[in-house]
């Protein structure tokens, strides 16, 4: 089969496609057919190799048989005697890593079935950055019906999923994009949008109950002066990366208004319940652009410049017949 293996740090050319042996499911494993993957910010943190901790991931002093990709979809190609919930041909859809290859092995606990409503090239983009986006609505700021929530970066792969399942929760929801992206956020449920090129959303005269931000581009006083009484900001990334997520998680221990980060590993049920809003139409992924398997580093250039409206999804040829 045929796999992307990254070979360095830091450049988007530092990967290339192998061929190397299929893997073979274990008892309790489930082999995919890979149809689609996706990349999302992570994965550029592992291209860079900075936090410097990702390196001990990837490998050091140099990636050592990494292949990058935490979204799959595909379909299940065989499947261990201890499996029950899954046989050959069922579409699925997961958050697992190593997924930018032909096939796969994972757990029949890290999968669910392909919600009925999208193509597995729409199922690959929801994962990893729509659990990110529940765990945080859900989880972290335990949003309920009536609240007022800003997301920041609302166009942006987790951004995208944080709007539609504020809402899905019963928010009424603000988010801050670019100009170019204004229409995109108010068409997938935004009930306010906040163009950050002509408005700062710490100075305006709107307060929220949850600001769950994606991009860490303001003090994180002056998040919490956009806040009610009551409110919390919840920094989740950013291009400031983990010094101010540190900073904030260190403030939370002494302000109340100051969330830190929050874990956004996959918890059994999480797939279900993206699965049940997909299908019942209150949440869609947004894709910016579909690669090539072969177009790799072309995908990873275009995650890395930062601008990517929605997900990235890389779609795997079917070469079985």
């Amino acid at each position: 089969m045929r796999a992307v293996f990254q070979t360095g740090y830091g450049s988007p050319d530092a990967f290339e496609i192998r061929e190397v042996p299929t893997p073979v499911a274990k008892n309790d494993q489930v082999l995919i057919r890979v149809r689609a993957a996706a990349l999302h910010a992570g994965d550029v943190f592992m291209m860079r190799g900075v936090p410097y901790f990702t390196r001990l991931v990837v490998g050091f002093p140099k990636p050592r048989g990494y292949v990058p990709g935490y979204d799959v979809a595909g379909v299940v190609e065989a499947v261990g005697k201890n499996v029950n919930r899954f046989a050959p041909e069922d579409e699925v859809f997961g958050s697992l890593a190593h997924t930018c290859a032909e096939f796969v092995c994972t757990s029949e606990r890290e999968l669910e079935e392909k919600p009925a409503n999208l193509s597995l090239e729409q199922a690959a983009a929801v994962p990893t950055s729509a659990i990110a986006a529940l765990h945080g609505i859900r989880d972290a700021a335990k949003v309920k019906a009536g609240m007022h929530v800003l997301i920041n970066g609302a166009s942006g792969g987790v951004g995208t999923f944080a709007v539609q399942i504020a809402k899905a929760y019963g928010a009424e929801v603000t988010g801050v994009c670019s100009t170019r992206n204004v229409d995109l956020v108010r068409s997938i449920g935004a009930d306010h949008v906040i163009d950050y090129t002509q408005e700062d959303f710490t100075r305006g005269g709107t307060r929220y109950d949850v600001i769950l931000d994606q991009v860490a581009n303001h003090p994180l006083r002056a998040c919490r002066r956009a806040l009610t009484p009551t409110g919390v900001h919840i920094p989740n990334s950013g291009h400031k990366g983990m010094p101010y997520i540190i900073k904030a998680t260190l403030v939370s221990i002494f302000v109340r208004r100051q969330g830190g980060t929050y874990h956004a590993a996959p918890k059994p049920g999480d797939l279900s319940e993206l699965k049940g809003l997909i299908e019942s139409g209150k949440v869609s992924p947004v894709i910016d652009r579909t690669h090539k398997l072969e177009e790799i580093s072309e995908a990873f250039r275009h995650l890395d410049a930062g601008h990517a409206r929605g997900k990235v999804v890389i779609a795997i040829e079917d070469r079985s017949s």
